[in-house]
């Protein structure tokens, strides 16, 4: 598979689309620190919220072949500015994750990931499975094995166990 640097800001949704892509039951934790797992590269939100940090995100990203911006589809403002997946040599691909939350409002998240540059766009829900396959397929190289062997497989709902209490969690029924 091709390897993927998801950026974004805390509590978008990075660390749970990564679990969610590999098949794994989706506990929430905070993501302390760069964290390399086979084809995906997880980063805390606060490389993307602070500037003198956001310099490592540049870094580490020569080391995919994708970078992601992700987005969470109940975000109140854009952390992207327009245009700057320009700045980026490698192909930028944006990603509006909780797509089945309360208040998601998936197509602004679209439009925002397009304004700064984004030409593919993935909407995902890492607990319904929606959307997973679409961007497993994108990250697919010949002779991958993929976690699922269908996309009817992929799309199921996941495992949920986390220690955030219900209010905290983008949808209820989580």
């Amino acid at each position: 598979m091709k390897k993927m640097i998801l950026v974004g800001r805390s509590e978008s949704g990075k660390t749970t689309l990564r679990q969610a892509l590999k098949g794994d039951v989706l506990h929430y934790h905070k993501t302390q620190y760069i964290n390399h797992y086979d084809v995906i590269i997880d980063t805390p939100g606060e490389y993307a919220e602070t500037g003198t940090l956001g310099r490592a995100l540049a870094l580490y990203s020569y080391e995919a072949d994708v970078t992601a911006l992700v987005l969470n589809a109940n975000e109140p403002y854009s952390l992207y500015p327009p245009c700057c997946a320009a700045i980026n040599c490698r192909p930028t691909i944006g990603i509006v994750t909780q797509i089945d939350a309360r208040d998601a409002n998936p197509d602004r998240a679209e439009e925002w990931l397009r304004l700064a540059g984004c030409k593919q766009i993935f909407r995902v829900s890492s607990y319904t499975g929606e959307g997973i396959w679409q961007l497993l397929e994108y990250l697919r190289e010949p002779g991958d094995v993929l976690p699922w062997d269908s996309e009817e497989d992929a799309n199921r709902a996941r495992e949920v166990r986390s220690t955030k209490s219900e209010d905290t969690m983008s949808n209820g029924s989580r």
